[in-house]
């Protein structure tokens, strides 16, 4: 089973990771990995600080119009390697779009556009847009082309100023 999607009434722009690290399966929450550069990207884009427990980044998520969640429900993965993930199941995405007021997909590195569009779109109908992964094993992205490459895409969809 996948973490519980982070949304509420104000999240407009939704964005898929693939599925939990083993280090955030430890923590409890997404992005766990301390090399991920998502919650300090996040954070810089919003003009905040990088959130340090589970409650700043669930704020974080919720204070800026977003919603975070991952494509699959389940599977069967080697470590964090994205590349070995055999059996995938996606989550109940209508479920939560009837709950919340998504306009907008973004994923999160090339697996996660690669399973949403497979498993997801169909069901959505929401065309999303693949960002560079924060992955440390992206390591053609620093943070400069990341803040570049997200800031671009996600920052018309974000609450905050930026």
């Amino acid at each position: 089973m996948s973490f519980e999607p982070v949304f509420g009434p104000a999240s407009r722009a939704l964005i898929l990771g693939s599925w939990p690290s083993p280090e955030s399966w430890r923590q409890g929450f997404y992005y766990g990995h301390p090399r991920n550069r998502f919650w300090p990207l996040l954070a810089r884009l919003c003009g905040a600080e990088t959130p340090q427990t589970v409650e700043q980044k669930r704020a974080l998520i919720l204070q800026n119009g977003l919603a975070l969640w991952d494509v699959l429900e389940s599977c069967t993965v080697t470590g964090a390697s994205d590349a070995s993930i055999k059996d995938p199941v996606p989550v109940d995405l209508a479920a939560l779009l009837k709950k919340a007021p998504v306009e907008a997909v973004f994923c999160n590195g090339a697996a996660a556009f690669r399973l949403y569009e497979k498993m997801l779109r169909p069901v959505s109908g929401i065309v999303a847009v693949r960002l560079p992964s924060t992955s440390p094993a992206n390591a053609a992205f620093g943070m400069e082309k990341l803040a570049a490459a997200w800031g671009a895409a996600l920052g018309p969809w974000l609450s905050c100023p930026h």
